[in-house]
Order: structure tokens, then sequence, then C-alpha cells
């Protein structure tokens, strides 16, 4: 920075000005608002009848084949595979943006003494809720993580400093990070779903809902009222992760 300049934010500074115009003018582009995206407000519903892992009932009560060993993964392999997520081999490094989890684990408050055998061990797909409310964009102190006009939450991985704050934040674990060298896969950030923004721009489907073939994921705008998604929330009974947090997520499951 030019002494010129400097001496221009401490008289700024000394005179009491608010802080924001002096952060545009040290951050130049850095923070900047992102365009706004049109009216839209992108949602995905989960379709849990039409997954066809073997532990879930397919179309018409029907139990499904599964593609694969343990269950049918098209979207997860699809969505890894677009995004160039790493397998690295352990556990304790596992970084994903689509996974599953036990439904017990998923809606915990869905659970009583007399719900159908087996249901609390079934596989549920989670991912980045998207929330309307989203806990981890004001923790992050570089606003690497922040929210567009059409309701994507999204990360800056150029302004992400592993400071893992947004992690501590999301009620949900929608978030990794990697614990290894990031030289070799250009990471050593937190990362997670965003909704295949760089798809949507072009008009595509995120990979994941494209990939499946049991029409399990819609996705849409919430508002276009004769969009899919609509109809299939106006149709269907449909849940939500963790609703008593008020972070009105983006990612709806129908039973």
């Amino acid at each position: 920075m030019k002494r010129r300049d400097f001496l221009k934010i401490t008289c700024f500074s000394v005179a009491g000005l608010p802080s924001r115009p002096i952060l545009g003018f040290l951050s130049g582009k850095a923070f900047a608002k992102v365009p706004k995206a049109g009216l839209r407000k992108w949602a995905m519903v989960v379709d849990l009848n039409a997954c066809s892992s073997p532990l879930f009932p397919g179309p018409e009560g029907k139990r499904t084949k599964s593609r694969h060993k343990g269950g049918c993964t098209d979207c997860i392999d699809a969505c890894h595979r677009i995004h160039n997520v790493p397998d690295l081999g352990a556990k304790k490094d596992e970084i994903k943006w689509i996974w599953t989890k036990p439904y017990g684990d998923v809606f915990p408050e869905q659970v009583h003494q007399f719900a159908r055998e087996g249901l609390v061990s079934q596989p549920v797909l989670v991912l980045c809720n998207h929330c309307e409310n989203p806990p981890c964009v004001p923790v992050c102190p570089t606003k690497a993580t922040f929210q567009r006009e059409d309701g994507i939450v999204m990360m800056d991985y150029h302004r992400c400093i592993g400071c893992r704050y947004c992690m501590a934040a999301c009620p949900y674990g929608a978030r990794s990070f990697n614990w290894r060298n990031p030289r070799p896969f250009i990471r050593g950030v937190v990362e997670k779903c965003s909704f295949c923004e760089e798809r949507l721009v072009k008009g595509l489907m995120p990979a994941c809902v494209e990939a499946c073939k049991d029409r399990g994921l819609v996705f849409g705008d919430l508002n276009t009222p004769d969009s899919e998604v609509r109809k299939v929330l106006a149709s269907r009974y449909s849940i939500r992760r963790k609703p008593h947090l008020g972070t009105e997520p983006k990612v709806f499951y129908v039973l």
C-alpha cells in the first residue's frame, strides 16, 4: 500500500467514518457483492420412496435392485467425480459433498418406538442444506462462505484460511476439511456441496440430479409456482432436518 493511501485511511478512521467503506477501499473486489441471480430460490427434494438403495422400498412399494454392492451411489459418484473430490482412503480423512447417513441420525426427532422395523438404520442422502438462515456464514472471518441472492451458500476457496469456524457452526455436519498436505489435491480448505452452481448458470441440473435414474432427486426454483419442485412439495408430505433450529433448510425429504 502506498503511504498516501495509508494516510487517507488513517484520517477517515480518526474522523469516525463508517468502517464498511474503509474495508471496501482496503480490499478492492474482495468484499464485492455477488451479482444478483434473479428472483430464483433453489431447492432440492429427496424422495425417500424412490431411492434404489436395497433398504428402501422402490416405486409402487416394490424393492428395487441395487446397481452397487452397498446400494445405489450414482448421485454420490457423479458429484464427487465432477468436483474432483479426492478419495483419501482412511475414514478420518474423508472428504464428501454428498453421502448417506442412517435415518435415525438424520431425523432423530422423527423416530419413535412404533416406527417401521429397520427405519432407524436405513440410509438417507444428505448434503449441504443451503439454509435460508445459514449459521455458517456470519462466523466466517474472511467472508469465504457467503450466501447468494438465489439462496445458494457458497465457498470462496481463495479466501478460506482453514479456521473451520463454519464447520463448528453448521448443525448438519455438511462441511469437510482436508487434513492432508494440500499440494497433491490443490485443497487445504473447507469444502461442501454448491448445488452445482457452475452447471445452473449453463441451464443444467446438478450432477447428482442428472445421474439419478430413479427420479429420487428433484431440483428447481421455489419461486416458480409451476416448477416440479413446488408440485412435489404441494402433493407430498415433506420433512426437513432439525427444523427447530430455524435455519430453514432448502433440502426437503418427501415420504
